[in-house]
């Protein structure tokens, strides 16, 4: 197979976005290494650090949260989330060479070899470290805190049963990131906020996790999406309902009114939904329901932005 062919060969999960129709042939294995060919991943780990900086700008009674703020964080999650799937490619590259959904990964395929690879997540590391500079003192030692996280994630699924919650660990870091940068410290509100982060990132791993769960037990790959089995609707009920109750604590910390608690209500609707109409044996819809949290995300965040305006 030439190596154009290779750079263009389908992907399980992705196909017929803007990297396939309209990238440089010598650049799509590395978009798709940091998954520009899927940016919901971008989304997931952007939305807690909108929450918190919107969260944030409502405590200080500031007109609106900070617009720099936010591109900051923008920028810097789409680099960011760039480098941790790099590094969870290089490390998981012979799972993911046994599992159905994620064989026609770069590196798992031979589009992008090993050291390739990590020269583009140190990369993308550089690159992102520059972003992290633009903010204040605490916000950088913040961002730089959560790197053990990240690095120690793609170790989870092969000693715990819990791997979401430490990608919950990290994909809800920003709610701490987004505080600091406002304030330039850490404070009980952004806690709450980072706890109520954290259960939204298991509850909806756990549905993107049911498309893989046959093929994880065959070579050895934990999850809750494995350990929750037919009860994954109640632990959902749990973990959501969990999400909800803390956000809207931390709402009532920094004194949100009317318009944060609608934007929560709706977070909580959305949540419903996705409970109700789960079908755990539906690759499909599991992709469709764990890709929609980007909405369900920008819901909350829109309430306590226009909060935070008035």
């Amino acid at each position: 197979m030439t190596d154009g062919a290779r750079a263009h060969a389908p992907v399980a999960d992705s196909t017929g976005n803007w990297v396939d129709r309209s990238a440089p042939l010598w650049a799509v294995p590395y978009l798709r290494l940091m998954r520009a060919d899927r940016p919901i991943g971008s989304w997931l780990l952007l939305l807690p650090c909108w929450w918190a900086t919107a969260l944030g700008a409502i405590a200080a009674n500031a007109p609106g949260p900070d617009l720099y703020l936010l591109i900051l964080f923008g920028v810097g999650a789409v680099i960011m989330r760039g480098a941790g799937c790099a590094w969870n490619d290089i490390i998981d590259r012979d799972v993911d060479a046994r599992v159905a959904r994620t064989r026609s990964r770069p590196i798992p395929s031979g589009q992008v070899t090993v050291k390739q690879a990590l020269i583009f997540a140190i990369a993308l590391s550089l690159v992102g470290f520059i972003i992290l500079l633009q903010f204040n003192a605490y916000a950088i030692g913040t961002g730089i805190a959560s790197l053990i996280v990240v690095a120690l994630y793609p170790f989870a699924k092969r000693v715990t049963n819990w791997p979401q919650f430490v990608l919950g660990l990290a994909f809800s870091w920003g709610a701490l990131m987004g505080w600091a940068a406002v304030f330039g410290s850490l404070d009980f509100p952004a806690f709450v906020l980072y706890a109520g982060a954290i259960l939204w990132v298991i509850g909806y791993d756990t549905i993107y996790a049911h498309q893989d769960r046959d093929d994880d037990a065959a070579v050895g790959v934990r999850s809750t999406a494995r350990l929750f089995g037919v009860e994954t609707r109640t632990a959902l009920m749990i973990l959501y309902g969990g999400a909800v109750a803390l956000i809207t604590v931390a709402i009532e910390l920094v004194g949100g009114g009317l318009i944060a608690l609608l934007g929560v209500f709706g977070f909580g609707l959305h949540l419903v939904w996705q409970i109700r109409t789960l079908e755990v044996n539906d690759p499909a819809r599991c992709l469709m329901q764990f890709r929609s949290n980007r909405d369900a995300g920008l819901i909350l965040f829109a309430g306590l932005a226009f909060d935070s305006m008035i």
